[in-house]
């Protein structure tokens, strides 16, 4: 894993902990069908739960809610955004900073393995899919979120207009994550669309700040003032708003 890229990650959401929650429309919305998702699938008492990559707690104090007795262990790259999350003792849990690529458990551990809109940071998606698997219950699930290849396509196709290449890093399509999710007998996904109105290219590059999202894809820097202008103005030029794709999956471990 590129540790030092793991390393900038966790220092642009530390940076963005105390201001996140302002910016975060489309990453409520996310974290409140993962947890719509996670009861369906498991509707009575549950014992142990992982999170993984909490932010500033919006899918953290949801669990909470919905499964008061569950022992509870919350994760995240960022020491800033966990502290964030553990604020005010409105969770009782243990909060843990760990890459949620490399969990530090062995075993059949947790019942729920729930995450929203941090996978997108995995180098390797698949892996990491099949090590979180590794680590459920026999009848456990895990349910997550992370962003689609529709993602931001008004900015890419902005670049696109200028001949220049967009640091927004690849995100999986659909149909990437159902070949993933294909090796297991109790899988699915689906994609979700979610308007994001921007007001133009200055308020995207905000909402992007405002999330901590400013970490380009792997071998990528970002643009010089002179080329960001020109995608800003082609951005503004066609409207100046976009949208997420956002990918759901479920994985479940079959029972004994």
């Amino acid at each position: 894993m590129n540790s030092r890229r793991k390393q900038r990650i966790s220092e642009a959401f530390g940076a963005a902990a105390a201001r996140y929650d302002d910016h975060a429309g489309p990453q409520r919305a996310a974290a409140a069908l993962v947890a719509d998702l996670a009861q369906r699938q498991m509707p009575g008492p549950v014992e142990r739960i992982l999170e993984i990559g909490c932010g500033t707690g919006l899918l953290t104090r949801d669990i909470q809610r919905r499964w008061p007795s569950a022992e509870l262990v919350v994760t995240d790259l960022s020491p800033d955004m966990l502290a964030r999350a553990a604020k005010g003792g409105l969770v009782a849990g243990t909060f843990l900073t760990m890459d949620g690529e490399a969990p530090a458990f062995e075993g059949e551990w947790f019942d729920l393995i729930l995450s929203s809109l941090a996978f997108q940071w995995f180098e390797q998606l698949e892996d990491a899919i099949a090590r979180l698997t590794g680590l459920l219950r026999p009848g456990g699930s895990l349910i997550f979120s992370t962003m689609g290849a529709g993602s931001f396509a008004q900015w890419r196709a902005a670049h696109a207009a200028c001949d220049l290449v967009p640091g927004v890093p690849a995100y999986p399509g659909l149909d990437d994550l159902r070949a993933m999710l294909s090796a297991y007998d109790d899988a699915f996904a689906f994609d979700e669309d979610y308007a994001l109105s921007c007001g133009g290219a200055r308020g995207l590059i905000a909402h992007l700040k405002g999330i901590g999202a400013v970490v380009p894809g792997d071998g990528r820097k970002p643009l010089p003032p002179g080329q960001l202008r020109r995608v800003m103005a082609a951005f503004d030029q066609h409207g100046g708003d976009d949208a997420y794709q956002l990918l759901f999956g479920r994985v479940t471990r079959p029972k004994n």
